[in-house]
């Protein structure tokens, strides 16, 4: 009775360990005796103990850091260059079949694609133009890995290390830049000024009133400052009128 017990323990034992269950993010793909027989879950599934083997696969978008690489660049400058790889499993069994890991394997693919994509860039494209040395990277990884069941969804360059000679020579660049840029737009305002100063004149010339009222208007801005003493020069054009009126007057006096 012992010995049945026994028996029915162990067969209770081997079903249980013969239940997988597998989440829907997860498949297994299950060899037969050495053969694949194609994948399983996600739910409750069996696998037959001593003639069945399962593997589990995460299709799920996994994140890998790409360590920093060391890259000359095509203008000869040396660089550190590191990158993050989006990429997921498609196809599950040759994720398993046609690799023997496939995590590694692509870690692998994209460094070196990293140093030889940069290499063949100068230093101002791989500082300005990532997006295309982005999708560059992600075509070239993507067209490695897709014999093993890989997608690449996305490579992003993260960081760029520069010598520290060359970050000083870019400082400087950027400083003189900035100068440049500086000087431009005050050159440009005081064009702009010349130009409005140049039509006021303009203007002027042919009102003389203009000017005349522009001048009482300065001696009513300098007015309102509250200066103790203000001494300024007053036109002949405008004391014109009065002087022609007093020698009016002047002479119908000494007419009669």
């Amino acid at each position: 009775m012992s010995a049945s017990l026994m028996v029915l323990f162990v067969l209770l034992a081997l079903a249980a360990s013969s239940l997988k269950v597998v989440r829907e993010y997860e498949r297994l793909v299950v060899f037969r005796l050495g053969r694949l027989v194609g994948q399983r879950g996600p739910g409750l599934t069996f696998v037959i103990p001593g003639i069945e083997s399962a593997q589990r696969v995460d299709l799920r978008t996994i994140t890998m850091d790409i360590p920093a690489q060391d890259v000359i660049t095509k203008d000869n400058i040396s660089v550190k260059v590191n990158a993050v790889l989006y990429f997921r499993v498609l196809d599950p069994d040759k994720s398993v079949v046609e690799v023997e890991n496939f995590l590694f394997a692509t870690s692998q693919n994209a460094q070196t694609t990293l140093r030889s994509v940069c290499g063949e860039a100068e230093l101002d494209e791989l500082l300005g133009e990532r997006d295309k040395i982005n999708a560059r990277l992600q075509s070239i990884i993507d067209l490695h890995t897709e014999p093993w069941g890989i997608k690449v969804v996305q490579v992003a360059i993260k960081h760029i290390d520069l010598p520290e000679e060359m970050r000083r020579a870019m400082a400087r660049q950027a400083e003189a830049e900035r100068e440049r840029r500086a000087k431009v737009i005050a050159a440009e305002g005081e064009f702009q000024a010349a130009q409005r100063l140049a039509e006021a004149s303009a203007i002027m010339a042919r009102e003389p009133i203009a000017l005349q009222l522009r001048y009482l208007q300065t001696l009513a801005e300098i007015a309102t400052e509250n200066n103790s003493t203000t001494i300024f020069p007053v036109p002949i054009d405008i004391l014109r009128p009065l002087l022609d009126s007093g020698r009016s007057r002047n002479t119908d006096g000494d007419t009669r």
